[in-house]
């Protein structure tokens, strides 16, 4: 990588930018500030935020651009930063907002995924497919046990998706040993966001997945899990809960199928 991507933590152990290819589209690493650039403005698109998003970890992380094979439109990117163990998450976006202290106990390496994005206008989900094709081909390479990142829902207002943090609460909380504690100023805990909802009540399941950001989606049909409350986070016109998973319990089944699209280069 070139630019401001060559502090990048993976960078000098990656030697091409096209990882796959499928259908319409490709998935390929940023090689420069132009790269990058159109990385940014389609984040600020996606989030709303009003002006070009970018942070500090942009140049520590790996940008993937997903694009039209047809004519190289962005159609969607992600950051991902690789850690060695649990000690290097203080490194981490999330640990801005999340107290991570009993997953610095997780002696294997760990991927942050952030600022997913696809574009509005595209609705193809080989898009979402792709983009997990290419983060199987980078858990595998790189011998990642644990993915993490903010799943984010598009609004500050919490009460606008109550059945996803219902079903959520019911079924998807993080397992004791790595729960996520609280950190950010501005949080709700899904147990306050739903004190006046009867005990008894199951969430609405066909609500609630249409609540549900398609990247959070995905985590959680491979074993993924979340916090026990969400964060407000203004900046970006959004709220997060943060979501991990063991690649380790990823279903045969869904393993068979990334890989197949990891591999279809």
């Amino acid at each position: 990588m070139s630019g401001n991507c060559e502090a990048g933590l993976l960078a000098h152990t990656v030697a091409a930018d096209l990882l796959l290819e499928k259908g319409g589209y490709r998935a390929r690493l940023a090689q420069n500030s132009s790269d990058l650039l159109a990385a940014r403005l389609l984040r600020a698109r996606c989030f709303q935020t009003g002006s070009l998003d970018q942070d500090k970890f942009d140049d520590v992380c790996l940008h993937v651009l997903i694009e039209s094979r047809s004519d190289g439109a962005l159609v969607g990117c992600f950051r991902l930063m690789l850690l060695e163990s649990g000690q290097e998450l203080d490194q981490s976006y999330s640990s801005q907002f999340y107290d991570l202290s009993r997953l610095s106990a997780f002696t294997d390496r760990m991927m942050e995924l952030g600022r997913f994005c696809i574009d509005p206008a595209v609705q193809n989900p080989d898009v979402l497919r792709l983009a997990w094709g290419g983060v199987t081909g980078m858990v595998d390479q790189h011998g990642v046990g644990l993915l993490f990142g903010c799943s984010s829902f598009a609004g500050t207002d919490p009460a606008a998706n109550l059945e996803a943090f219902a079903l959520l609460q019911r079924r998807h909380l993080a397992p004791a040993a790595w729960s996520p504690g609280q950190k950010a100023t501005d949080t709700r805990l899904f147990r306050d966001l739903l004190r006046d909802r009867p005990t008894d009540q199951k969430p609405d399941l066909k609500l609630a997945q249409a609540q549900l950001p398609p990247l959070l989606r995905s985590y959680l049909t491979m074993g993924g899990w979340v916090s026990d409350h969400v964060v407000i986070d203004a900046a970006l016109n959004t709220c997060h809960v943060f979501t991990g998973l063991e690649v380790k319990a990823v279903p045969s089944v869904r393993k068979r199928l990334l890989r197949g699209v990891a591999n279809s280069l």
